[in-house]
């Protein structure tokens, strides 16, 4: 009989718990992946718990190698907090910014890939949540910034309202979800507070993010940029060593029309696109199963050829993904034909190189 998830759950029922149960009947278990090459699964425990909880993560990992046939193992702990929050650390985000000598990258960051769109309304946070979840599962460590300054949605997507630790007044210790290390501005201000803000204040509260966030190794940071092209884009192409950018457009010739001045900007800037996404491009009625394009069809994949660049596909409108957004789960942590679209994505990222 072929090696399959439900040997992994009857494996992981097995492992006792500090308070008692296992893995599986509290309902820990997410994102279980199963093929001929590994076993990939996250943990998701409550934060208070989290440190004791390293001991299972360990067990767990060997208890599944064990009976894995030759499988390597990845297990991922999340720790979801609750509704309470800490005091806010003794740090002030927001300044004007400080002089660099060059374009730099975080600490222990490999690559970093900005997800643009010309306007609003896109789904440009949704693709990056997602995204970045995906990429988690493919094995990689995913770092997720949420640069949108004056309208941060990171932390109600990724499922986080805890405020981020800083020990010292100048670090900041970023939060984990789904296996995606996160930081945005939103988790460091009150909530349904606006921020009111110059240019100059924006970029200094992304040279924070940036440069004082202990982001740890990662292979990839995803940084969700706002609509647009001001001063957040043009800081995050001057001062850091950007990897590339993905554009993220619907169909739609209003959109396409505004992603094409993004487009614009990142060739001023010298910035590689590394490729255009459509989202949003067909949705497929529950009911009876009937096509319609919303916003067109096609667009994106034509305006790619038109200018040579990589068309990296094309994403359904889809009712569940934005229940799973707001809700802060996003669909890619689970196995659903949604979920298969964005690991699609992402490993087409990772055979590029990109990520």
């Amino acid at each position: 009989m072929a090696f399959s998830k439900d040997d992994v759950l009857a494996a992981l029922k097995t492992i006792a718990l500090p308070d008692g149960g296992d893995p599986v009947s509290r309902d820990f278990v997410r994102a279980l992946q199963v093929d001929d090459k590994s076993v990939r699964f996250v943990l998701e425990v409550p934060a208070e718990k989290a440190e004791q909880m390293q001991m299972v993560r360990v067990a767990a990992e060997k208890t599944v190698a064990a009976m894995a046939e030759g499988r390597s193992v990845s297990v991922v702990m999340t720790a979801h907090g609750g509704t309470a929050k800490a005091s806010p650390p003794d740090l002030k985000i927001g300044r004007h910014p400080t002089p660099q000598a060059a374009p730099a990258k975080p600490s222990g960051v490999d690559r970093i890939l900005a997800i643009a769109s010309g306007k609003g309304g896109v789904g440009k946070s949704t693709v990056s949540s997602n995204l970045a979840v995906a990429l988690a599962k493919e094995g990689r460590r995913v770092g997720l910034l949420d640069a949108d300054i004056y309208g941060p949605s990171q932390p109600r997507m990724m499922g986080v309202n805890k405020r981020p630790a800083s020990p010292d007044g100048k670090t900041i210790i970023p939060l984990k979800a789904h296996g995606v290390t996160m930081m945005s501005i939103g988790l460091m201000m009150e909530d349904d507070k606006a921020i009111v803000w110059r240019g100059p204040m924006l970029m200094g509260a992304l040279q924070q993010m940036l440069g004082q966030v202990e982001w740890g190794g990662l292979d990839v940071l995803i940084v969700d940029l706002p609509p647009g092209t001001g001063d957040v884009q043009l800081t995050l192409c001057q001062k850091s060593d950007l990897t590339g950018a993905l554009v993220v457009s619907t169909p739609q010739d209003v959109a396409l029309l505004d992603a094409k001045k993004a487009l614009d900007m990142f060739r001023t800037l010298n910035t590689p696109v590394l490729g255009l996404i459509e989202n949003m491009s067909v949705f497929h009625c529950p009911e009876c199963g009937y096509e319609a394009h919303i916003f067109g069809s096609g667009g994106v994949k034509a305006e790619a050829e038109r200018l040579g660049l990589p068309f990296l596909g094309a994403l359904p409108i889809d009712l569940d993904t934005r229940l799973a957004g707001d809700s802060g789960t996003p669909i890619a942590v689970g196995d659903s034909p949604m979920a298969e679209a964005y690991g699609a994505l992402a490993r087409r990222l990772v055979a590029g190189g990109m990520a």
